[in-house]
């Protein structure tokens, strides 16, 4: 059996989206040709002063007919068509396609006057997108049987085997039986084909190499991403056992099962625990964004958003209490539906843009979080009253590495890492999240920003 899929392909969606992209517009320019046929039918006559005979009518009105009848019928079965090496799939309907097309436009050749019609340069049209999908072999086999065809109407009608539709008014007198134009059109015609079909087919098939091998060279950074996030992932836990192991040593002391501990002393040590606090929820942190990603999955479970957010809140109490910055926690749900997914992802997410509202904010500035329910989903805005993202930039902010340029003069530490973040959150929780700024929160010269993350509820 022919390998019509290379290997590269069978899982790329990218792949049999472009196969099925092609197919439709086949299908749609199939449907213009059905009405240029109908137009031509009716103005043959009046408007090209040409002349057919009844049995030329009589064909193309079955021929239009005909191709009408089979689009209609491809267009509606191409949509149940599944994106499988191993049964019917879109690369067999392009076959499909072409098989019929070619047909239909050799016997139009036939009624149109053979090696006089001018439709013989669509036959080079469909060879030319043949050679692009299609394996060598199958397109070198539909060139040789388009040749063959073509050959057989010139000589049949050449030596009067075949009968000769010659349209009066387009070519002044038959040439079909001119040994010479016969002879020279079936030579260049042949050239073209085999000229196009080879070049093609190589440029194709060279852009399938290269593809092939861009594919391996992808699954290799994958597997080496995922070999350096293993060796993340031992070396954190490695630091994560002495952290808290000095975490137990804190508490102990602190809790004074070693005796009495002076003012200074204990206040130095209360200090050392709530930074081994921080290390420990770092560490967390490191190890649940390196197990998403080398895992490609997330914990399901059903948490209440509103006590979430409440809990992120209170983690940047001090943060917000040196810059003298307001937060209003504002909810207008209607029902108070709960969310499935990784609630520590979600915590992290939520920390994010919290922490750039009030990080990227004036002093004395606003912040503002509203949850409010539309149709089967939960939407949580964080505004602020702070500088903005410029219009031009905001496409970008979600970007790797990427910090709007008035953000960078602000404050000048941070990767740009962060939103890249979120989004991956997010979405992992099939969700969405978008920026708009100004922000409702808006002030003169201070514009704001507002990020809407929205999630489906259970």
């Amino acid at each position: 059996m022919i390998k019509l899929i290379p290997d590269w392909a069978v899982h790329d969606e990218e792949f049999w989206q472009s196969i099925r992209r092609r197919n439709l517009w086949f299908i749609k320019l199939r449907y213009a040709t059905v009405i240029i046929l109908a137009i031509f039918l009716i103005t043959y006559r009046t408007i090209l002063s040409i002349e057919l005979s009844s049995t030329q009518v009589n064909v193309l009105i079955f021929i239009t007919s005909f191709i009408l009848l089979y689009n209609v019928s491809l267009h509606y079965f191409r949509r149940f068509l599944k994106h499988d090496s191993n049964d019917f799939n879109p690369l067999h309907l392009s076959i499909i396609q072409m098989i019929l097309d070619l047909s239909v436009l050799l016997i139009l050749i036939y009624y149109s006057g053979g090696v006089e019609s001018p439709l013989i340069f669509f036959l080079i049209f469909h060879m030319i997108v043949g050679s692009l999908i299609l394996p060598g072999i199958i397109i070198y086999s539909f060139a040789l049987a388009v040749l063959i065809s073509f050959w057989g109407i010139a000589v049949g009608e050449y030596f009067g085997i075949l009968e000769h539709h010659h349209i009066e008014g387009f070519i002044p007198f038959p040439l079909h039986q001119d040994f010479n134009y016969v002879l020279s059109v079936n030579i260049v015609f042949t050239m073209v084909i085999i000229i196009t079909v080879v070049l093609a087919n190589n440029i194709a098939r060279q852009l399938y190499q290269k593809e092939q091998q861009l594919y391996s060279y992808i699954e290799k950074l994958n597997q080496a991403e995922k070999e350096k996030t293993k060796y993340i992932l031992g070396m954190v836990h490695e630091i994560k056992s002495p952290i808290t192991a000095l975490h137990s040593y804190l508490d102990l002391v602190l809790q004074k099962f070693l005796g009495p501990l002076d003012e200074t002393v204990e206040d130095k040590l209360r200090r050392a625990k709530r930074r081994s606090d921080e290390a420990l929820e770092l560490i967390n942190i490191v190890l649940k964004v390196s197990q998403m990603k080398l895992m490609d999955k997330i914990s399901e479970e059903e948490f209440d958003l509103l006590e979430l957010l409440k809990s992120v809140i209170r983690k940047y109490d001090q943060f917000v209490n040196s810059k003298f910055i307001q937060i209003n926690l504002i909810d207008e749900r209607k029902v108070n539906c709960r969310l499935k997914g990784d609630q520590f992802l979600m915590l992290i997410a939520f920390s994010n843009l919290l922490g750039n509202a009030i990080k990227y904010n004036y002093e004395n500035g606003k912040v503002e979080i509203k949850l409010y329910s539309k149709e089967k989903s939960c939407l949580v805005e964080f505004c602020d009253n702070g500088p903005g993202i410029p219009k031009d930039e905001q496409e970008k902010i979600f970007e790797d590495f990427f910090r709007a340029s008035n953000i960078r003069k602000m404050v000048t530490d941070g990767a740009g890492l962060g939103l890249s973040f979120v989004k991956e959150i997010v979405e992992k929780h099939n969700g969405t999240i978008t920026i708009q700024s100004p922000s409702r929160l808006q002030e003169i010269g201070k514009p704001g920003a507002c990020f809407i993350v929205s999630l489906p509820c259970v």
